[in-house]
């Protein structure tokens, strides 16, 4: 199933079979979460859903953020693998497993592949788990 870091095939169901030896990417920055009126150039990410704009900045510079609210000492795990916008089911079976050990998750999908945002204070915990599904863990 898969091809060089790609997931392949047409309306799949995810299993956690399926990941084994799927790299993720864990970043050694922390990060910030912010509700902002103004977003900084240089974000990890902005979103702007018509109520609100929140953006996840590294945190060395949460303080250009015009921010409401903070929520610090994150970390960024980057699935390295291309999902196919018909995969069903991988972000359940992640934050499943995660939830089996007490992590919340924050999670940003690009186009390509998805994100999350873990509090440092779970990370380790995060990773153990990642690694007993059969994730490669990754830092960068």
């Amino acid at each position: 199933m898969k091809n060089e870091n790609h997931l392949v095939g047409l309306s799949m169901v995810f299993s956690r079979e399926d990941v084994k030896g799927m790299k993720v990417l864990v970043r050694t920055e922390k990060y910030a979460i912010a509700r902002v009126r103004n977003p900084p150039r240089g974000c990890f990410a902005v979103v702007d859903d018509g109520k609100e704009t929140s953006i996840v900045i590294d945190q060395s510079r949460v303080n250009e953020a015009d921010a409401l609210t903070i929520e610090r000492d994150l970390r960024i795990i980057t699935f390295d693998a291309v999902l196919p916008f018909d995969l069903v089911g991988f972000l359940a079976s992640v934050s499943n497993a995660l939830a089996e050990v007490g992590v919340a998750v924050f999670v940003i999908s690009a186009y390509s592949t998805d994100h999350l945002l873990i509090k440092e204070l779970d990370l380790d915990k995060a990773l153990a788990k990642l690694r007993e599904v059969g994730f490669e863990v990754v830092l960068e």
